[in-house]
């Protein structure tokens, strides 16, 4: 089933249909082209399968689902016509686009959207969808996006779905792949953060003549002389102002983050309160592409064929072989659990060599550095403003200085002097800059930090 519309400003001016199936599936498609056309978008964006098979006069439970294929190709066409731009709608101080995941924050976050009197509109991004995977405990499969429509519509709001699989491929996946394959260790939702997800999205914010951006997430912006920059949450147990550190501070202007100064279990009570459905959803704990599955396994089924995976050897700081493995890919600098490797001393993964799929390991006390070198790295204030460096997300933000004097902007290079030594500084993770709980900029570990670990 495919429908395809035409917007003219901020109506759904032509709408068409193809369906090929049973004849509940021509009548369901036909039926959310009528509902949707010479509609305003945000009409239209209110169009569920309960609306579908209504305008049918009812459909059996043989024939439901023929209302849920009509309804989320509708969606899917209104998604795609704002994306290309085709959307034109006045702008308006009040209005606000809320980021969608079906999950208990993102639907807090809408409701206090509501609650301050603003025209709320939600989007929901489909960036993966793998037969392999689970997707229910995915935040941005197919069946994650029908749930956040299906919560957005019982708020009473329009939704939005986009589909950003191709990009997400691209920018995300592929680089994941590519930089295990490399023996690094990247933070795809940082990148897909700060390349993907919130630029798509603040344009169909600027489309639907949204002022602002809302999102589920624990963050805070702040200000200084020098405009805009991200903040960490009120609860450090939540915070995700890591995750969001490559957001740019022309951004950051156009954000909200509602939950920013709340506590998640504050947040639950808020919705329990409101009566929202998912007030006791659990917490999606796993990257969205992976979605249940082991991480050795998907790069087994969408690595490079020539990947430097097999059997390689699990060496100690000598060179002396410990053992074997079924490919570097597998570890992390810093790992622990599952070398294989029994020792009078507990180890650790040390370094990850990809040319010759060797890992080395040793004592936890060989980890230790006190130098950071950082590739590709982001200034939004000079580098004398940098005075704690997060080197993982779960991490404590350490003391340290920016080698180099620098200007704000990007650099190909620098060098974090840390107060005292880090564990497991692993190449590929991103270093998150900041100016005590602000930050200030980001880069990635580089891998020639291996050195300093050995």
């Amino acid at each position: 089933m495919r429908l395809a519309v035409r917007l003219a400003g901020d109506t759904v001016a032509e709408a068409g249909f193809d369906a090929r199936g049973c004849a509940a599936a021509t009548a369901a498609a036909s039926a959310a082209v009528e509902l949707a056309h010479e509609q305003p978008l945000v009409v239209a964006a209110r169009v569920g399968p309960d609306d579908v098979a209504g305008a049918l006069g009812g459909l059996g439970p043989a024939h439901r689902h023929a209302a849920a294929l009509a309804a989320d190709a509708l969606h899917r066409a209104l998604g795609a016509a704002v994306v290309d731009g085709a959307a034109d709608v006045e702008p308006s101080a009040r209005r606000t686009l809320v980021a969608m995941s079906g999950g208990v924050d993102s639907a807090v976050a809408a409701q206090l959207a509501l609650e301050r009197g603003d025209e709320v509109v939600a989007v929901t991004l489909e960036l993966w969808s793998d037969p392999e995977t689970d997707g229910a405990k995915s935040c941005c499969s197919p069946q994650a996006v029908t749930g956040a429509r299906a919560l957005a519509h019982r708020m009473g709001l329009p939704h939005l779905t986009l589909d950003l699989r191709g990009a997400f491929r691209t920018e995300v996946v592929d680089d994941f792949v590519a930089e295990h394959e490399a023996g690094r260790t990247p933070n795809p939702c940082v990148r897909c953060n700060g390349l993907v997800r919130f630029d798509a999205m603040l344009e169909v914010a600027r489309a639907l003549g949204a002022a602002r951006l809302a999102t589920g997430h624990y963050a805070r912006v702040t200000h200084d002389s020098g405009g805009p920059l991200l903040r960490v949450a009120a609860d450090p147990a939540k915070d995700q102002s890591y995750m969001l550190a490559r957001l740019r501070p022309d951004e950051l202007d156009r954000l909200w983050f509602p939950l920013g100064g709340l506590e998640k279990p504050h947040v639950r009570s808020l919705a329990r309160a409101t009566g929202l459905s998912v007030a006791d959803r659990p917490e999606s704990q796993d990257l969205c592409f992976l979605a249940g599955r082991r991480r050795a396994e998907f790069l087994g089924r969408h690595g490079a064929p020539d990947r430097g995976g097999g059997v390689g050897e699990i060496v100690d700081r000598q060179g002396a072989v410990l053992g074997r493995h079924g490919g570097h890919e597998g570890f992390t600098v810093g790992q622990r659990r599952g070398i294989g490797v029994a020792a009078p001393e507990p180890l650790y993964v040390l370094h990850k060599d990809a040319a010759t799929n060797r890992v080395t390991v040793g004592p936890r006390a060989a980890l230790a550095s006190r130098r950071v070198g950082l590739r590709a790295a982001r200034l939004h204030r000079p580098s004398a403003a940098v005075d704690r460096v997060k080197l993982r997300y779960r991490a404590a933000p350490v003391a340290c200085r920016v080698r180099e004097v620098a200007h704000a902007g990007g650099h190909e290079r620098l060098t974090l002097a840390l107060d005292v030594a880090a564990d497991a500084i692993a190449p590929g993770q991103t270093a998150c800059l900041m100016r005590g709980d602000a930050i200030v900029g980001w880069g990635t570990i580089d891998g020639g930090m291996a050195s300093d670990v050995r």
